[in-house]
């Protein structure tokens, strides 16, 4: 075996300029800055301004700008309208999507939350853990005129969704603990729980039915069944669930509904070779 020279002794190769540690600094200030202006976009509703844009990431107008056209140059943003309002690019959006190919489970689970809409006639979505938020990666729409639609890359809190609260009961109970002493329980709409014992007592249901419900928790109007996926090693991998208005699931139908969710979350756990470790 051929010995390796320490770091600090090894001779630079001829031809090669000693980095300048400034200069990698700037490189790196400047990339951190594009990546926040492409989440600064992807967040909002519709196009940003130039001024919006500096201000949600608190840069001035003249380097929100320089990099906004190097972005542009990339096609990672473009700008369009009358009042030159700034979007994600189509660039952006290839390199994002290349994420839902890459995860075999959003490709695997389709078929299942297709089946999923065609048995319950209401929307089928699925959703993952990112930080102490669910974010939707998958959607299945439902033939109803009257129907739930989500955003891709939308996010929900843990605490006030069907998704969320799916994934947030099977998590470890330190890492529950750890995000209700971090995030809290705040207040969406009159439903949302909001006291740490009920949201406990919650999730001690969700766990011992395999299953979750969002009674107009998050949106009014909107009622969710939902149910976990979990990998090989018995960790939540993502959620699915049923969405739709709450017309159309009473309290009798949610009743039929999380069972049939928490069977086909339970296929899509076994075809992802995965287990769970909360009994169902």
């Amino acid at each position: 075996m051929t010995e390796r020279h320490p770091r600090h002794l090894t001779t630079p190769r001829r031809g090669r300029t000693p980095a300048d540690p400034s200069a990698e600094k700037a490189q790196v200030q400047s990339l951190t800055r594009g990546l926040a202006i492409l989440e600064a976009l992807s967040a909002a509703e519709g196009g940003l301004t130039l001024t919006d844009v500096a201000q949600r990431t608190q840069l001035a107008p003249s380097t929100a700008h320089r990099l906004l056209a190097t972005l542009e140059r990339g096609g990672y943003v473009r700008q369009t309208g009358p009042l030159g309002l700034w979007y994600i690019g189509l660039s952006a959006f290839t390199v994002g999507s290349s994420f839902l190919f890459n995860r075999d489970f959003v490709a695997e689970s389709h078929p299942y939350m297709r089946r999923l809409m065609e048995q319950s006639g209401e929307t089928a979505n699925l959703a993952i853990l990112d930080g102490t938020e669910a974010v939707f990666i998958d959607q299945v729409q439902c033939r109803e005129t009257m129907r739930t639609i989500v955003r891709l890359g939308s996010r929900v809190p843990l605490h006030a969704s069907g998704v969320g609260k799916a994934i947030f009961a099977a998590l470890p109970d330190e890492q529950i603990d750890a995000i209700l002493k971090v995030k809290g329980l705040p207040r969406i709409t009159a439903t949302t729980i909001t006291s740490p014992e009920t949201m406990w007592s919650a999730i001690r249901v969700i766990r011992q039915r395999g299953w979750s419900f969002d009674d107009e928790e998050h949106l009014h109007g909107t009622r969710c069944v939902a149910s976990p996926i979990f990998d090989e090693h018995g960790d939540v991998l993502a959620a699915l669930s049923l969405a739709g208005p709450n017309s159309r699931l009473p309290d009798e139908r949610i009743r039929q509904l999380g069972p049939l969710v928490a069977h086909t979350a339970d296929e899509v756990t076994r075809r992802m070779g995965g287990r769970s470790l909360h009994p169902r």
